[in-house]
């Protein structure tokens, strides 16, 4: 036997997402309600909340659907070419939200400073990104650059090339940082010797590096904590 689907038209306005927004704010809507907004309407066969419900149980909740492209998300029953690129255009925005840097200077006062800078752009990476902040004599971050793509290693992250750059832009110092697509970012070997690698380079020409961090996912190691440093 079929279960009906119900129409948003047949829900209580006060219980419809659009005006449970109004009313309570976006903190207050589940994924469902965000999404069945986004989209607007469902189909003949199906209501808007439940193409909604299709998406999350598709991509398994909201970490896979951060990645979605536009052919996975016209797979999905009810989703078109028009509102995959609405759902793809929400994601792409919120990402640059999340990434969003004032153009005031950046310091770095602890490790915790320079995860949060890093943590939103790299904690759902799925490669390993290598990224160097290189930092003046007040610790501000005057630029930012990925050095690698790929697993750690110490012949590709050679000094020369972070260096290189550190003294190009007239850097006091630098932090490292790379990330764990694992979302465990506990420290292996390779880690520490990289770090180790990269200090030594650094007190040979007078530029110090700061930190190495490791980013999990929402968490994060700093190597100099862990006295690797």
């Amino acid at each position: 036997m079929t279960i009906p689907t119900i129409a948003i038209r047949d829900v209580p306005k006060e219980d419809r997402p659009r005006e449970r927004l109004l009313k309570l704010g976006p903190s207050h809507l589940s994924n469902q309600e965000i999404l069945a907004i986004l989209i607007g309407s469902g189909t003949k066969d199906e209501s808007v909340m439940s193409v909604a419900n299709l998406i999350l149980m598709h991509f398994e909740g909201l970490k896979l659907l951060r990645e979605a492209t536009i052919e996975e998300l016209t797979a999905v029953k009810g989703i078109g070419t028009a509102k995959g690129l609405l759902i793809l255009s929400a994601i792409e925005l919120g990402k640059r939200m999340n990434e969003y840097k004032p153009n005031e200077k950046y310091v770095i006062r602890s490790p915790e400073d320079g995860a949060d800078y890093v943590m939103e752009e790299m904690r759902n990476l799925n490669q390993e990104h290598f990224v160097v902040l290189f930092l003046n004599t007040k610790n501000q971050i005057i630029h930012r650059q990925t050095i690698f793509i790929g697993s750690l290693n110490a012949s590709i992250v050679h000094p020369r090339e972070v260096y290189r750059e550190a003294v190009k832009r007239s850097a006091a110092s630098i932090i490292v940082a790379h990330n764990h697509p694992s979302g465990d970012p506990a420290p292996s070997q390779e880690d520490i010797h990289v770090t180790r690698r990269l200090v030594e380079s650094g007190k040979m020409i007078g530029i110090e590096m700061l930190d190495h961090l490791i980013i999990g996912d929402r968490k994060f190691v700093s190597l100099k904590e862990k006295g690797y440093l």
